[in-house]
């Protein structure tokens, strides 16, 4: 079963009511209160496992409680629970049993949302990769450098902001966005300077023979179903913590390569493919970010959903 822990320190004039409310959730088990013990916060420390389908309500109410200002709540995973009553709260809870936990998701994105050196760095080291992957038409070197560009943690950020509408990390991610890909941009140019300086052009590009890179410059309209199929499931599997299906995202979208590719054609004097990359760059950003959004809008409209019909269909909850 998916399960939470929580630990909170709670201050002692708020810990009765916090008790109360957490022992009256039959989805939460193993509740433990010790008076006086906590230290910075100062306070009671109370700990209880919890549904993770039923975390979204309990934050709630230990917010509206003040619990976070005054005190502290601190969320772990639980990697196996043997509990009898945890099981049968789990089965009646039915689907909202697996329902996202808001709050550790937009932690999951704000623990991305840091535009560290790195990330820049990243960045030119995919925009590098991808362009020898260009020169060479070399797949594996394209996806490669897919792998490596961290730049979806800051589109997701965007569209996050979007959806709450908190506008600083809309900024800070485009901020982000157009600094990091114009690194990527520059580097893939340095990269081609070198090469055509060096007399060093694989022989297929020198003739026009560009498999790889005429598939990044002619954005068409399968391009942009993979986009938009790359956003919603990019969302899905960041609400539900499917990193392995992220990379995928990863290895889907033409992003790095068309930044890769930007910057080899600048290189070259080839201005056209250097206008369709940007294109293709431009067009999956703004799918990515805007299917992003739309997607996570629709799950918090759907989850809610579930929990209304499920109260409405059985609003008492045994005990077990």
């Amino acid at each position: 079963m998916d399960m939470i822990h929580i630990r909170a320190v709670s201050p002692p004039d708020l810990s009765d009511r916090l008790v109360g409310v957490l022992a009256a959730d039959p989805a939460v088990v193993n509740l433990v209160v010790l008076p006086g013990v906590a230290r910075n916060p100062d306070g009671d420390a109370i700990e209880c496992d919890l549904l993770t389908g039923a975390a979204n309500q309990v934050l709630r109410s230990l917010r509206d409680l003040g619990v976070d200002r005054r005190g502290s709540v601190v969320i772990e995973p639980v990697e196996l629970a043997l509990s009898e009553r945890a099981a049968q709260a789990e089965t009646h809870r039915g689907a909202l049993a697996r329902a996202p936990v808001w709050d550790e998701v937009q932690s999951r994105i704000r623990a991305g949302a840091f535009y560290t050196p790195s990330f820049y760095l990243f960045l030119a080291v995919a925009g590098v990769i991808g362009a020898v992957g260009i020169l060479t038409n070399s797949e594996i070197l394209i996806v490669g450098a897919m792998v490596v560009g961290p730049e979806y943690a800051a589109v997701v950020s965007v569209a996050s902001g979007l959806d709450r509408g908190a506008w600083a990390p809309v900024r800070k991610g485009l901020s982000a966005l157009l600094g990091g890909f114009t690194l990527a941009c520059l580097a893939a140019y340095g990269l081609g300077l070198v090469v055509r300086g060096a007399g060093r052009t694989p022989p297929a590009f020198e003739l026009g023979l560009r498999p790889v890179s005429h598939l990044i410059d002619s954005p068409n309209f399968f391009s942009m179903i993979v986009a938009v199929l790359a956003a919603v499931v990019g969302v899905v599997a960041l609400t539900e913590a499917r990193f392995s299906t992220m990379l995928g995202v990863f290895i889907s979208v033409t992003t790095i390569p068309a930044a890769s590719d930007i910057g080899v054609a600048c290189a070259y004097a080839l201005w056209r493919e250097a206008r369709g990359s940007l294109l293709q760059l431009l067009l999956n950003l703004v799918v990515l970010i805007v299917v992003g959004f739309l997607t996570l809008r629709a799950q918090r409209f759907i989850w809610r959903w579930v929990a209304r019909r499920r109260d409405r269909a059985e609003p008492a909850v045994p005990d077990g």
